[in-house]
C-alpha cells in the first residue's frame, strides 16, 4: 500500500515518544500489505473499526493512541487523516476527520 503521509506519524511521535515503535510497526505492516478489503485489514489489525466513508480507525499501543485513515483498496492508497491521543480524538470526533 502507498501511505500518504508518513510525516504525520513522525511529527506525532517526536512529541509522544512512546508512540514511535507502535506507529512505525503499523507503518511497516501497512506499507507491505496488499489489502483488498476491510477483512484483509482485520487479519493484520484485529481491533480496527470501520467508521464509514472509507475511513478506518486503528487503536495504537493498547488504545493509548488513535490513527484514522482513509483506505482506497482499488488504488492501494492509505491517507492518514488523524493521529493523536485517545482524548484528542474524543474532542474532535464530532468534526470531520
Amino acid at each position: 500500500m502507498k501511505i500518504v503521509s508518513h510525516k504525520k506519524l513522525i511529527d506525532f511521535y517526536l512529541e509522544h515518544h512512546k508512540a514511535k515503535t507502535p506507529l512505525e510497526n503499523w507503518y511497516k505492516t501497512a506499507k507491505c500489505a496488499k489489502w483488498k478489503s476491510f477483512a484483509d485489514v482485520k487479519k493484520d489489525f484485529n481491533s480496527t473499526d470501520s467508521i464509514g466513508n472509507q475511513r478506518y480507525i486503528f487503536n495504537i499501543k493498547g488504545n493509548d493512541y488513535r490513527l484514522v485513515v482513509v483506505i482506497q483498496f482499488a488504488h492501494e492508497y492509505i491517507y492518514i487523516r488523524f493521529v493523536g491521543t485517545h482524548s484528542e480524538y474524543d474532542r474532535i470526533e464530532s468534526k470531520t476527520i
